[in-house]
This record gives C-alpha cells, structure tokens and sequence, in this order.
C-alpha cells in the first residue's frame, strides 16, 4: 500500500485520526493513494498558529510577498504536465484540461505576485482645516478556504492567491474527492518563503472538519465555492461570528441561439459549453435556447455533434468527454435523465452508462429535446453531461427564459446583430455574459461571480478580489501648524 498523504497542520506534516483511498474514477483498479482525515483537534491547533503566522506575513516587505507567489506560480506552470496529468488521473476531465487547469493556476499566482507591488493607497483633505486622510487596504486575518472537486487546483489557487496577495494566512479545506491535487498544491506553497503555519491543509468530511472550520470564531472570512444547501448552512454558520462570507453556488447557465446565428459555430459553443470538462463546471450552459426558425436544423447539427464525442479514459489521447468524477455523481445524472423523460422530454441521444475497457463512471452525453424551462432538468444544476434544448418564437422570449431562473452566474447569446448583443449583454440577469463564445471560460485577470442563487458577497478575481480579502482603514492626520 502507499505511504499516507498527511495534513499540513500548524507548519507540519501530520497524520490524522483516519484516512480514505482515492481512485481513479477512469480506472477503479489504480489506486492513487491514501490521505489523512483531519481531527477537530488539529484544526484548532493550526487556527491558532496561522493567526500568529498572518501577523508576521502582513509585515513582509511587498518585493518578498511578490517573489513567494512568483515562484508558486512559475512551479505550477512548469509541472504543469506532471501536475495536471494527475489531476486528470483523480478527478476524470481529460488530461489536456487537467494541464490546462494548472497551467492556468500558475498564472492567478503571477498575477496576484504583480497585484502585491500595486497595493497603493487613496489620499485626501479632510473636510476640516490642517487635516489630512489616509485610506488603505489591511489584512481581513485568517481566511478559510473550502473549495470544491471540479476545479481542484485552479479554484483554489484563485482563492489562496489573493490571501495571501494581501497578506492574510489560509486554512484550505479541500474536496475530498480530489485530495492529491490538494497535497501537490499545499507542498509547493509551503517550501517557500514564508512563516510556519500561514498555509494549512485540512482534508476531512464536510461535516467533521468543513463545519467545524466555518462555526470557528478564530475565523476572520471563508471564501467557499459548492453547492447552494451548503452555501446556505456555511451563512448562517459564519453570522453567528459575524464572519466576513463570499461564496460561488449553483447555476442553470443558458445559452440563446437566435434566427440569424452562424449555426456552425453555434453548434460548436453549445458542445463546448454543454460537454467540456464533463459538465460538471458552474460556467456549463445547460439549458440551449433555440428560435423556433433555425430550430430543427441546430437540433440535427447538435445531435450529430454530441454522438461524434469520444468519451474515455481521462488520460488517453482523443478523449473528449472523461468520467464523471465519483458513482454517486453518475447515479444522480442518470436519475436527471429519468425525471426529464418522466416530465416528457424526448432524450435524442445518450445519457447512459457506458461500459469501457477499464471499470469507472463514464456516461454518454445526452441532449434532451422538447423541454420547457420549467421542467426539473432545466431548473436544476444536474452537474452532467446533459443539455436540454428549449424552443422559442422571438428573442424577446428567449431572454425572458435565460432570466426565469434562481440562479445567475453566466449566459450566453449567438448572434450576427450588434443590436441584438448590446441588448442582451445589458439585459441578461447575469453576473457573466458571453457574445458568440461558450458561456464557460473566464479570464483570471477581470472579475467573476453571479447573481441570485449563484453567488453571495465580494467578487472574485481580479483586482475585484480585494474587497474580500481585505479590510479598509481610514486615517486622519492632523499637521499641526509650521512654526
């Protein structure tokens, strides 16, 4: 058996009470190894350290904070075939994602490396006489990090990037359906320069060691990114401390194909934005809303599309659709697929269970059509590899079902009419709109987030990061008088 993968607990490598397998979700025979369960004990231990490690962080110079996340993030672009080859091996997005995913990572380091050198302060006269204010961004402390399977290296890295850009100590509670991506992480960051205990890894279950983090007073802020029930029960968990909270939730992304569309390219965003990475990311446009003009012929080219995607094992060469990542994630998307037939939507292709040349969770995409937005499949994020098609008559019909959602993260129009663009780009209730692009794909340089269900506090990324992950202090100053 391989030797147990430890937590990163106050500076140190530790064991925990218990410890889980994880498996290769393309290949349940290859075990990838064994990874400590955090105690409650040990979180409390490294809480208590990284506050002492935030304060001597904070007091870095900002050339020194640049270079530790320089070289996190030119470490992860350089291993990022090593690193996002066994991404891919745990988590089952195709390996050319998988070293995408890290190479990407790498630059959220870099650019928040710049970001430490640009954290200059606004100045100002007082309303009063001889008085001068000072305004500037501090430190918000000890930031808890809980970041989700799908995007195991990036979400968090653009999460523990901007922390510790602005001088805050991270305690990251990973998935722990994707714990080697969080050991490969948390070692690179920890052989830098910085004082013990600033980062810590705790790998456990949700409801041990992910509850007991966001209950803790110890805690000054928790970035989060999962599901809405989750999100919901880490809110009313930080209140009682009047934690500092931004979260990333679920989505029901749309994207609008209207009558004057390039159908070629339509069909390609809609593959792109239906099927990559599985369908299990946030940006993943589930729900294709169609004019009823170019309808029939989308559908053909549509259906042909998805039949002609190779699914197999995640680190094969071609394969365009891997395994979903754990069997309780594939029986919840074949049971997608009976509650759509059930509420009478016709299942054109796919959306079953395939059997490969080695044992794991593969599932054909499926498209389903005749589908109305108030159907389950298109009210809920099924987190598959399942697209529901929607007809409509105008375009002013199809913004209205893009917007009759309770989420709102991203959505996506296809369209030649520059006037069609402008309007949809104002009037779409979404934190992201795309314009002849897939509605998945962001830049880690601008910010991201949503609205309604999908997203609660501060954006993400971007310079927008700062308004989580700091606190702003103003300062007045009285010169006195020359003599």
């Amino acid at each position: 058996m391989p030797a147990t993968k430890l937590n990163l607990i106050a500076g140190n490598w530790t064991a925990g009470d218990s410890e889980i397998e994880n498996r290769n979700p393309s290949d349940l025979s290859d075990l990838i190894g064994l990874f400590a369960q955090a105690s409650a004990d040990q979180l409390d231990a490294t809480l208590d350290r990284a506050a002492a490690a935030q304060v001597e962080w904070a007091a870095y110079g900002p050339e020194r904070k640049q270079a530790v996340l320089m070289n996190i993030g030119n470490e992860l672009m350089a291993r990022s075939e090593e690193l996002g080859t066994l991404l891919s091996r745990e988590e089952g997005k195709p390996v050319a994602e998988g070293k995408g995913e890290v190479f990407r990572a790498g630059q959220f380091f870099t650019y928040y490396a710049a970001e430490c050198l640009r954290q200059i302060g606004e100045n100002a006269d007082s309303v009063r006489a001889g008085v001068e204010v000072d305004v500037r961004r501090e430190p918000v402390g000890v930031v808890a990090i809980v970041s989700p399977w799908n995007f195991p290296t990036a979400t968090a890295s653009w999460k523990i990037a901007p922390a510790l850009c602005y001088g805050n100590a991270v305690v990251w509670k990973p998935a722990n359906l994707t714990p080697a991506s969080a050991v490969a992480l948390s070692e690179i960051i920890a052989k830098q320069d910085i004082p013990k205990g600033l980062m810590s890894l705790v790998m456990g279950s949700g409801r041990a060691v992910g509850q007991r983090l966001v209950e803790s007073p110890k805690v000054n802020a928790i970035s989060f990114t999962g599901s809405v029930p989750v999100g919901k029960g880490i809110a009313m968990a930080a209140i009682q401390n009047l934690t500092k909270v931004q979260m990333e939730m679920g989505s029901k992304n749309a994207l609008v194909v209207v009558d004057d569309a390039d159908l070629e390219l339509a069909v390609t965003l809609a593959l792109a934005g239906a099927f990559g990475g599985t369908g299990q990311k946030c940006t993943a446009s589930s729900r294709l809303i169609v004019h009823a003009a170019v309808h029939d012929a989308f559908v053909e080219k549509l259906v042909a599309g998805t039949k002609a995607l190779k699914v197999g094992h995640a680190l094969e060469p071609g394969t365009q659709i891997g395994p979903v990542v754990s069997e309780q994630q594939l029986n919840d998307n074949l049971g997608y697929v009976e509650i759509g037939q059930a509420a009478g939507a016709e299942l054109a292709c796919g959306g079953q269970r395939l059997n490969m040349s080695t044992e794991g969770y593969y599932m054909s995409p499926g498209v389903f059509l005749n589908t109305t937005n108030d159907m389950r499949i298109n009210r809920e994020e099924m987190f598959a590899p399942l697209a529901a098609v929607i007809k409509v008559d105008s375009y002013a019909e199809a913004l209205a079902t893009v917007n009759d959602t309770n989420f709102g993260l991203t959505s996506g129009i296809v369209t030649t009419s520059l006037a069609r663009a402008s309007h949809f780009r104002r009037n779409a209730k979404t934190g992201v709109v795309t314009v002849n692009l897939p509605t998945a794909g962001t830049d880690y340089h601008v910010p991201f987030g949503g609205r309604g269900d999908s997203s609660y506090g501060p954006r993400e990324q971007g310079k927008a990061a700062a308004e989580f992950y700091t606190t702003v202090k103003t300062a007045y100053i009285s010169a006195g008088t020359p003599q």
